[in-house]
């Protein structure tokens, strides 16, 4: 399932990432990276805050739908 789909407060396992390399690359630099432990903090107009390692990360409904939890 992807992150954009997830309830608040909820945590999850990365499964894997979709999308080209560019954006694989960039979700990796962030800390999104299989295995990793990500949890939905809110959402905000389409927009997600997640925790992911001991820092909370805003990114887009479109980067979310690339995460599979």
């Amino acid at each position: 399932m992807p992150l954009s789909m997830v309830s608040d407060g909820e945590e999850f396992l990365i499964k894997k990432i979709n999308g080209k390399e560019e954006v694989r690359r960039f979700l990796e630099n962030l800390g999104f990276v299989a295995g990793a432990q990500v949890s939905l903090v809110s959402k905000i107009s389409g927009n997600l805050i997640v925790q992911i390692k001991d820092s909370r990360v805003a990114i887009s409904r479109e980067m979310a739908q690339k995460i599979i939890v």
